[in-house]
């Protein structure tokens, strides 16, 4: 799982870029874009742990839909809220905070990317 919290680290360093006003980031710009990264950090554990899982790389998914399929196949039979969690980022940082830019408040997108984290310490 290095490669996916290296990808959330860099979502807090582009995070870092922006300025913060009245507990709101000013720069939309590096939020969206942190959040973004943050997103493919969570795609890239879902990739790694089915590549331990003996996965070829041709065979990862493709779509959001079917990180859905895989997840519900390989991985709920561990952990069944880990698909709950994988909607709820999809539609926090990808949707909201990256395609959206509706994410503002320094406390929701610290929870957002803190729940990203979480989510790839459950698939370790």
């Amino acid at each position: 799982m290095k490669e996916a919290i290296r990808y959330l680290d860099n979502a807090k360093d582009i995070l870092s870029k922006s300025k913060i006003e009245d507990n709101k980031y000013v720069d939309l710009k590096y939020v969206k874009s942190a959040c973004g990264v943050a997103y493919l950090g969570i795609l890239k554990a879902v990739d790694e742990y089915l590549l331990k899982k003996r996965f070829m790389e041709k065979n990862l998914p493709k779509s959001v839909d079917a990180y859905r399929e895989m997840l519900k196949k390989h991985l709920t039979v561990h952990n069944g809220k880990l698909l709950r969690e994988f909607e709820d980022i999809y539609a926090e940082l990808h949707i909201a905070g990256y395609y959206r830019g509706l994410l503002r408040h320094t406390d929701t997108v610290k929870a957002v990317l803190n729940a990203a984290k979480k989510f790839v310490e459950k698939i370790k």
